[in-house]
């Protein structure tokens, strides 16, 4: 399949498209047919915008990339503290920051509560289970009061159990600490890509994904930078600092983080946009809204400053309900099929270059070890900037051109080929300069290539899952985010006795023969067949509580 062909499928996709779309009905789910239907280059717009000022979708640019900047920062200490030296965007920066920041301090880990290797992996295994199990709890709960409350709530947890991972006297109450900062950074994996969804439009989406991914991948990289500076002083430092940072998180949170949950389907009744036609440009729409005290609902920035109440206009789901959605999610093969295959072909051979790093460069002090993560840092960065996001929404606008205006989530699966080769070809050229003792350039130019694969298949996954089912959206994401932390758990109780059993050079070549040739065969398949399946599938009974009218 050829990229000027990117339609070659288009008979296939179209008819798949249009038999998705016999089934999802958004003119019911979002307002009245009579309405005026705002569309983007030809292409109908999702979500529908309204002429509510107080809609999040109308909020000015400025006010949205602050909130976005401030769920990044959240993702990226999702990583930040692990004992390499750095742990994951701001708040999914912090959530990664957090668990990789203290790698460089490995050693001292190793004497202060006299442990093996293996069990110092584990301390960075730990957080992982805490940031798997956190979704189930968090979704429905930020479903039904709000986005706000909920990051508020993490980060107070998760700032807690910093403190008390600073002060652990064994190694018991250092991983039960780190387990909660896991949990307590959590909600950054999935009600950070619902408050991006709150604000951004679906042909937005790819680029905003894109930056919420490279906050959860660059924290986990930036983590160790950071750590192996700190453990010059010590380990504990390396907490401490996290400590800082979650409280300045926490101060962002209360200042300016605005509530994005809307009653979308509820206001697009009281409030639509009126044009005078059947249709309208968005980029042609004045920029003057109606009047938002004309409808009676408190919403969004009206709501109380700490909202404890559900929040108005929409039907809300049971707190149990992500678990039951989680499991209901397997129902639905392409995005069990996808993101089994991501995660467990694919990604976590993330924690196995971490993990291992100190190990394969034990010549160097933790300061060094952590400046040898910047060739994974900047891979990251470099696809973000050119090959994830942009090129990703460019594709699909581009193709979509070519197939009557329709957008088949299919149209996202074209980065996972170049992005698993690159993946590969990094795992296997870093296994065999570190045994035959090449010079360490050698890794960082494998560490780049390794980077950039990633980041691209990372945007590739979430961007084709929400696709798939935006109206589902937080339960596929929280199905993502389940996998891909159980994943980062399970790796490092492997990766050190099959090193120990087969050296770097076939242990990292097998990993980079399976990313390849699983990945890339399972995706094309994906490609040819997905909308035969999400067709014969269904769609699901649920939807987010936006689109969930009383």
């Amino acid at each position: 399949m050829s990229f000027e062909n990117g339609n070659n499928v288009t008979g296939k996709e179209k008819e798949g498209a249009e038999a998705i779309n016999e089934k999802e009905p958004f003119d019911r789910l979002e307002g009245r047919a009579d309405e005026t239907i705002v569309m983007k280059d030809g292409v109908r717009t999702h979500p529908q915008p309204t002429a509510d000022p107080l809609d999040p979708l109308n909020w000015s640019s400025t006010k949205k990339h602050t909130i976005l900047a401030i769920v990044m920062y959240i993702d990226d200490h999702t990583s930040e503290d692990d004992g390499m030296g750095g742990m994951m965007s701001q708040r999914s920066m912090l959530s990664s920051q957090r668990a990789s920041a203290k790698l460089p301090s490995f050693t001292q880990l190793q004497t202060q509560y006299g442990i093996s290797y293996s069990q110092v992996n584990w301390t960075v295994a730990i957080p992982a289970l805490g940031l798997a199990f956190g979704p189930l709890f968090w979704s429905s709960l930020a479903d039904i009061y709000g986005r706000r409350i909920i990051f508020i709530s993490g980060t107070v947890i998760a700032l807690a159990a910093t403190i008390g991972a600073g002060g652990a006297k064994d190694y018991g109450g250092y991983m039960a600490a780190r387990f909660f900062q896991g949990f307590g950074v959590s909600p950054g994996a999935t009600v950070g890509m619902a408050t991006i969804g709150d604000m951004f439009f679906e042909h937005e989406r790819g680029q905003k994904l894109g930056l919420w991914v490279l906050a959860i991948d660059s924290g986990l990289l930036v983590g160790p930078i950071i750590g192996g500076f700190m453990d010059l002083v010590s380990a504990a430092w390396i907490q401490w600092l996290t400590a800082l940072m979650f409280a300045l998180l926490l101060a962002l949170e209360v200042l300016f983080m605005s509530e994005t949950l809307y009653p979308r389907n509820y206001m697009l009744t009281r409030l639509p946009i009126s044009s005078g036609g059947e249709s309208a440009d968005l980029e042609r729409l004045g920029s003057e809204k109606a009047n938002a005290d004309v409808v009676d609902l408190k919403r969004t920035t009206k709501l109380f400053y700490l909202n404890f109440k559900p929040v108005p206009g929409m039907r809300h789901p049971k707190p149990w309900d992500s678990l039951i959605r989680f499991i209901l999610t397997f129902k639905y093969p392409v995005v069990v099929i996808g993101v089994f295959i991501y995660c467990f072909a694919w990604y976590w051979w993330v924690l196995s270059i971490i993990t291992m790093l100190p190990a394969a460069y034990a010549q160097y002090s933790p300061q060094i070890q952590g400046l040898l993560f910047l060739g994974l840092l900047l891979g990251t960065l470099f696809s973000e900037v050119f090959c994830s996001g942009r090129l990703s929404d460019w594709i699909v606008l581009r193709l979509a051109k070519k197939n009557d205006g329709i957008r088949v989530p299919e149209m996202r699966i074209w980065l996972a080929y170049p992005a698993a080769l690159l993946s590969a070809i990094g795992l296997i050229i870093w296994g065999i300069s570190i045994d035959k003792m090449y010079h360490w350039i050698v890794g960082q130019i494998a560490f780049f290539l390794f980077a950039a694969g990633i980041q691209m298949g990372n945007t590739m996954i979430t961007s084709y899952i929400v696709d798939s089912y935006p109206l589902q959206s937080m339960s596929v994401i929280t199905f993502y985010s389940v996998l891909l932390n159980l994943s980062a758990f399970i790796n490092p109780f492997f990766i050190a006795p099959w090193q120990t059993a087969n050296g770097f050079t076939w242990t990292f070549a097998a990993q980079g023969i399976m990313t390849f040739f699983i990945s890339v065969p399972v995706f094309a398949a994906l490609h040819h067949v997905g909308p035969k399946l999400r067709a014969r599938a269904g769609q699901p009974a649920w939807v987010n509580p936006e689109y969930d009218t009383l």
